[in-house]
This record gives structure tokens, sequence and C-alpha cells, in this order.
């Protein structure tokens, strides 16, 4: 059963449309706000939970972090995540065969690859940790 329409869920929708990327709630929530002012953090949660219920969303683990949230259907790909300003990002495609790192007699039947470096916008700003 899908929820109630309303302009918070349509906001948190359009915020996780035009990301083009996996989002956390809190981003969600600061994107969303743009349009619904006042919009709180448990109404993000209920609805991304839901969103996520009726598989319009999935969720993307990282190790050690917060779940992020983005649209499903979109096939197998992986993710990049920025050290500088921490935003994760889709990498359309996949890196291919392994048959050449597994052990011999092994069976990969799934696989994850997040890759970890600077993004473009951190780079042209010349920002970097350390």
């Amino acid at each position: 059963m899908q929820a109630k329409k309303t302009r918070q869920r349509d906001a948190i929708r359009a915020a996780l449309e035009a990301a083009g990327r996996p989002l956390s709630t809190e981003e969600v929530l600061s994107s969303a706000q743009r349009q619904v002012e006042g919009l709180g953090i448990a109404t993000v949660y209920r609805n991304v939970r839901s969103l996520v219920d009726e598989g319009w969303l999935v969720t993307v683990e990282l190790p050690g972090q917060s779940p992020r949230y983005e649209l499903s259907g979109k096939g197998h790909h992986h993710h990049f995540q920025c050290n500088c300003c921490g935003l994760v990002y889709e990498l359309h495609g996949c890196v291919g065969s392994f048959r050449n790192v597994i052990p011999r007699g092994f069976l990969v039947t799934e696989h994850e690859v997040l890759l970890y470096g600077m993004c473009g916008g951190c780079r042209s700003t010349g920002h970097a940790k350390g």
C-alpha cells in the first residue's frame, strides 16, 4: 500500500530525483526544506522508510556510515565517495571480471566496489583534507 500523497512526501521525492546521487537523510532534509519550510527529520525518516518499502528507493550501505538512499531500478553500479566533502556519487558501469584476482576454485556470486578520492568540485577548488 502506498503512503498518502503530501507536500512533504512530494518534496522528499523531488529532492531524491534531482540529486542524481545517493543522499543521506540529512541531505534529503536539507534539499526538501527548500520546498517545504519546517519539514522535520522524523518526517524524512518516515517517508524514506516508506519509499524503500514500496521499492521506489534502495539503501546504499557504506562501511562505518549511516545509510544513503537512491532511486531503484538503476541496475548494477558502484559508488565513489569524496574524501574531502564526503559526498557519494554513482559510478556508471562495472569493473568487469574478477577472474584474475579471486583464488583458484572460488566462485564470485556478487560484489560491491567503493572508490575513494577527491570529487571534481573539491579538486577544482583546491580543497584537500589534511
